[in-house]
This record gives C-alpha cells, structure tokens and sequence, in this order.
C-alpha cells in the first residue's frame, strides 16, 4: 500500500452480489470519499479485460461472500463483469448541419 492510503479495516478476497441480479468478484475493501463510506473492489485482471476498480454504496450491495483469491478469480471467469467503458457525446450540429468546434484544445 502506498503511504498516501490509509490502512483499510476490512480486507478480503470476495464475490459480492449487487442489486440487479449482477455480481463481482476481487480484493474488497473499504473506502471512504467525500465523506461517505464505500466499499471497493479491486478486480484482477483476466484474459479478456485489464485490472479494474469499482466502488459502490452498501445499498447497492445485496450480499458479500468471503472467498480465497484462487476462488474469486475462478468466478471471474464465469460472471465476466466489465469495467465502465469511456466514450464521448457528439458535438451539436451547428445550423448548416457541421459539427460545432470548441474554443481551447479540445480537452474536456
């Protein structure tokens, strides 16, 4: 851990059930941000998609099951959960049907 990071008070390996029939599995610990507490997930990487991190509020959490790492990398494989995928809104059409450009350079 770095040592801008706090040790965490809960740290274990974990398939966690989410509201909307979804699942996750990956080292799980808690967060706190802007004042709220959250618990993360750290997913390993696998054969299809990089390393993520995901955080949720405990009520989207329906239930969180202990396992050994060897077991939740094995249900990542069956549940296959994908991180949020980045994309960007088209610019608005400008009357003569040309996208509109944005003053500056272009970055968010």
């Amino acid at each position: 851990m770095d040592a801008q990071r706090p040790e965490p008070t809960f740290e274990t390996w974990a398939v966690i059930e989410l509201f909307g029939h979804q699942k996750i599995a990956g080292l799980v610990t808690e967060a706190a941000i802007g004042g709220c507490n959250l618990i993360r997930v750290d997913v390993p990487a696998t054969d299809r998609q990089p390393a993520y991190t995901r955080y949720f509020g405990p009520g989207a959490i329906y239930s969180i099951t202990p396992v050994s790492e060897e077991i939740a990398r094995s249900v990542l494989a069956y549940i296959r959960p994908r991180p949020v995928s980045p994309y960007m809104l088209p610019q608005p059409a400008t009357d003569d049907g040309m996208q509109e450009e944005e003053e500056g350079d272009g970055d968010w």
